[in-house]
């Protein structure tokens, strides 16, 4: 299939501009001697609207952003940089601590990034299951449809298989599955929302005599920084969290019956669906790899295929 049209006539550019102006009045003459035809094709037609899974979407940022955060080899055993007394010369220390802080710098936003979006991309999938399963008299109902997909999360999972067909059970909140995914949720709202939870934040306790500090237990300089950094963006928790996402999503599949079940999973699995504007038939339209070629004057076509194989190896990478 292609995704455009191209007419290629070879020699056509040696023509004078009067055998030009031939060749393109003829073609014109071939569209309006046919059509007629051409008129009763257009009626055959039928009208699709592409467009992205949301769920897919946010699956794949996810991913994205946790191999890159991988490619960082973020070491909290071995990357502490040593303090002053441990490395006197200044110069080392500074470039050190430089390359280390920038390094975790990214590191924590990237984990920002994903913690958030987690619990999102359960609730993307919350939301494709409603769109793909629920009841005629609800989604024929914008009153209805509106209050079904507008109600806090842990009520659209609790009503789901109240709103949708296609489910041989109904879904239990009390699962560990949906246990899990709550405290989730919670934990979110506090990194996401800045909540002051003093029991989440606090990292070091202490006295003071008057106005001098006594520790409790004494912190190197990268402890008190990155190491108090880390432990609050939770970067240990990205692996963790993902995994009660995908518990969440299993959980739900299996209260789909068999054949929806199946039906559910490859549409959530592409990132481009189709939408039949006629019927409302949703489709999977194209394959998920894209092929771009052109043709080229026989004359160059050998050039140009040592030119694809000298391209094959890097392309290849790229696809990967």
């Amino acid at each position: 299939m292609s995704f455009r049209t191209e007419v290629w006539i070879f020699g056509l550019d040696q023509a004078g501009e009067a055998e030009k102006d031939e060749f393109l009045g003829q073609m014109k003459t071939q569209f309006a001697q046919n059509g007629s035809e051409m008129g009763k094709i257009r009626k055959q037609l039928e009208h699709w609207a592409e467009f992205v899974n949301p769920y897919q979407r946010l699956r794949q940022a996810v991913s994205g952003l946790r191999k890159e955060l991988s490619s960082l080899g973020i070491d909290t055993a071995n990357d502490p940089v040593p303090g002053y007394p441990d490395q006197p010369d200044a110069r080392v220390f500074e470039r050190a601590w430089k390359e280390k802080t920038e390094k975790y710098s990214r590191a924590f936003g990237l984990c920002f990034g994903v913690r958030s979006m987690l619990p999102v991309m359960a609730e993307a999938f919350v939301n494709l299951l409603l769109y793909l399963l629920m009841k005629p008299e609800l989604k024929n109902d914008e009153r209805l449809r509106e209050n079904a997909i507008r109600q806090p999360i842990d009520i659209r999972i609790r009503s789901l298989s109240h709103n949708c067909a296609g489910f041989g059970k109904a879904v239990d909140y009390g699962a560990d599955a949906c246990k899990r995914y709550h405290t989730l949720v919670n934990e979110r709202n506090d990194l996401l929302h800045g909540n002051v939870a003093i029991d989440k934040l606090r990292f070091n306790d202490l006295y003071f005599n008057g106005t001098v500090p006594v520790f409790i237990q004494y912190s190197t300089m990268w402890d008190r920084s990155i190491g108090v950094a880390h432990r609050s963006v939770g970067m240990g928790a990205v692996n963790e969290e993902l995994a009660v996402v995908d518990a969440l999503i299993q959980y739900l599949l299996s209260c789909l019956e068999e054949k929806v079940k199946t039906f559910v999973e490859r549409i959530a699995e592409k990132r481009d669906l189709g939408i039949n504007l006629k019927d409302g038939r949703l489709g999977l339209l194209f394959p998920d790899h894209l092929v771009d070629v052109f043709p080229g004057d026989p004359s160059t076509a050998k050039r140009h295929s040592a030119a694809a194989r000298t391209d094959q190896h890097d392309a290849g990478h790229a696809a990967s």
